[in-house]
């Protein structure tokens, strides 16, 4: 009795869930490991596609900027791969040691009694391998990656079938009445059906969610779907982002309700001492 009365008087707080991007968020784009991931995609599409070399800058803007991610693009046009194989030789060659621990975003996620959970567009074995260089593994109660939205590989038959690559260069340089862009097999940020899709999965609730993420568009499509966004990397607000963050590291002065309602509260379990290992969310 006296247990279920303190839990009347605690009062539910307004955000339960804080929904972090992994890449260019958790650490700045100043590492340098998203240019050498761009440069493993250009290669991967060289050695694996065959596609020319001089095409390549050309075609990864206009796949990245109209499917959200260049790898999404790829198979939307037409081509066929691995995905596993993609992701090994694109993220499998990246320079993990320009990444260092960071015990001070350490001890900040750490003291925020919220579940906390990681929503990246790339791999949980690279997601996994940031965390561990950054000392961040234990700090997250889940991880929302590629295998959570697409965790069907294509089968045999889809992979033997050829396909007419679309080309999408032509189609913008000189543009066609009627014809439409391919769609995508792949789910992935920026797409509100994608992030709508891993928000049901995770369990998420939008309306009491603050969402973290370097990019605009992600930004954009999460403020669509109702998540409370912070834009991370510059202290510029754009329409769309309800705060902006110089980095990451300054959320506790730009939050600090977060803090005071987790320490009103006796109910909310600490990550650091149940001890969660992070895992990705089937």
């Amino acid at each position: 009795m006296e247990y279920e009365d303190r839990f009347r008087q605690v009062q539910r707080p307004k955000y339960d869930c804080l929904l972090f991007d992994l890449d260019d968020t958790l650490y700045p784009l100043s590492s340098g490991v998203a240019s050498e991931c761009l440069k493993n995609i250009g290669d991967y599409m060289v050695e694996r596609l065959g596609i020319e070399e001089r095409k390549i800058s050309d075609l990864c803007n206009l796949l990245y900027k109209n499917y959200g991610t260049t790898m999404a693009g790829l198979r939307a046009i037409g081509y066929e791969f691995d995905y596993n194989d993609y992701h090994s030789f694109v993220h499998g060659r990246l320079p993990y040691g320009k990444l260092k621990p960071d015990p001070v975003l350490r001890h900040l996620l750490l003291s925020l009694p919220i579940r906390k959970v990681i929503f990246t567009n790339a791999d949980e074995v690279h997601a996994a391998k940031v965390l561990r260089r950054l000392g961040l593994e234990d700090c997250f109660q889940g991880i929302i990656c590629f295998e959570t939205l697409n965790p069907l590989p294509a089968s045999s038959s889809d992979q033997e079938r050829k396909t007419e690559v679309f080309d999408i260069v032509g189609h913008f340089s000189h543009p066609t009445d009627g014809v439409e862009l391919p769609k995508t097999p792949v789910l992935c940020k920026p797409s509100v059906d994608a992030m709508e899709h891993a928000l049901r999965v995770a369990g998420i609730d939008p309306q009491r969610t603050m969402f973290f993420d370097d990019s605009v568009r992600n930004i954009q499509s999460g403020k669509h779907i109702g998540l409370h966004t912070i834009l991370v990397g510059t202290s510029r607000r754009i329409k769309g982002a309800d705060h902006a963050l110089e980095s990451i590291h300054n959320m506790k002065e730009a939050f600090p309700e977060l803090w005071e309602e987790g320490e009103k509260s006796e109910l909310v379990l600490h990550s650091g001492k149940i001890g969660l290992e992070t895992s990705a969310i089937a």
